[in-house]
């Protein structure tokens, strides 16, 4: 009977509310995990369930045969990957380095072509399914790369997600996760529109969302974001602050290549104006508040973050959790730099 291939040994980087769960599900699977971000507490919980933090990222890279990065935006993943102390210095030839984090397809592409000329291979496989998706292992991952990199991720894929699907060359995931977040933003605007609609109407606001939940209208933004909109209650599987940063990808990409979104242009602005009026801690869901404010609603009485706060950050591999990195992060998308280092 031949002998098992072993598994490959992961090195992940960034340990917020999505990356720390997904980490678990592979140490949880039988991967030896070794793991790194810039806050410790991450690192202890990481430890907890059986992964081993590293102190630096060159220190969790060595050795590993599959980088993951899981971090807030384009300047996080150059941050990580470029330089003396990055991915790219640190991981040997043959190395497959997958970034999963939402960022720019251009970033996507340039990284992968840096890594090219020292013999790394890259996968972009940004997801979709929120915190809750990371932890039951559910996540819709959209994958960009040469297909047999993609193959010999799979299995990977598989302890993280449920649909898993190559979507073509490199930066087609992250293109496809813009997609995703134009359709999620604008879901979420409409729900919160449909429900100050209906309070404002005097109708029983749960029956209705029940059977327009079974209907037509109904979809995973309005099954999972359901609690939210009765309660009130925001604390953030994903962060209006993400968003924002999210909704001006979509609308550069869209640029680049000439389409146009003038739905997806509106509810950007939304989206930013919820975060400039202080909503961007909270989830996203909380684009609800917006809608109540715009009807003459106290959007205060109910809408509290409840756990919100610092939720264990991914920002620069760690630390990203407030509004003043977005802005930082949303500067350089905007400018096209990205912040290479």
């Amino acid at each position: 009977m031949p002998t098992p291939t072993p598994l490959p040994r992961i090195a992940w980087i960034g340990l917020g509310i999505m990356g720390l769960p997904m980490a678990s599900n592979l140490v949880k699977a039988g991967y030896d995990v070794t793991g790194h971000t810039l806050e410790q507490a991450g690192l202890d919980r990481l430890a907890a369930v059986g992964g081993t933090p590293a102190p630096s990222v060159a220190a969790a890279v060595r050795g590993a045969d599959v980088v993951v990065t899981m971090v807030p935006a384009s300047p996080d993943v150059e941050a990580v990957a470029y330089g003396e102390h990055g991915v790219l210095a640190h991981a040997a030839p043959g190395t497959l380095l997958i970034d999963m984090s939402s960022i720019t397809p251009r970033t996507s592409v340039e990284l992968a072509a840096a890594a090219a000329g020292q013999g790394i291979r890259v996968l972009d496989a940004p997801v979709s399914g929120g915190e809750a998706g990371a932890v039951e292992g559910v996540l819709s991952i959209m994958v960009g790369g040469e297909r047999a990199d993609f193959e010999r991720a799979r299995p990977l894929f598989g302890a993280l997600g449920t649909t898993v699907v190559h979507c073509g060359p490199h930066g087609a995931g992250q293109t496809v996760k813009a997609a995703n977040q134009l359709i999620v933003a604008a879901n979420i605007q409409a729900c919160a529109e449909a429900v100050v609609f209906l309070e404002k109407s005097g109708v029983d606001l749960e029956a209705a969302l029940d059977v327009l939940g079974g209907g037509l209208a109904g979809s995973a933004v309005l099954s999972r974001k359901r609690h939210n909109f009765l309660s009130r209650h925001y604390p953030p599987g994903f962060r209006i602050d993400l968003h924002h940063k999210d909704m001006g990808i979509v609308t550069e990409a869209a640029r680049a290549v000439g389409a146009a979104v003038p739905v997806g242009a509106l509810v950007a602005s939304l989206v930013a104006a919820a975060r400039a009026q202080g909503d961007g801690g909270l989830d996203h869901s909380a684009l609800l508040r917006g809608v109540e404010r715009l009807s003459g609603i106290d959007a205060g009485r109910a809408g509290r973050a409840g756990g919100a706060g610092r939720v264990g950050g991914a920002g620069r591999v760690g630390q990203a959790e407030s509004a003043g990195r977005a802005e930082r992060a949303e500067r350089a998308e905007d400018t096209g730099r990205g912040g290479r280092r």
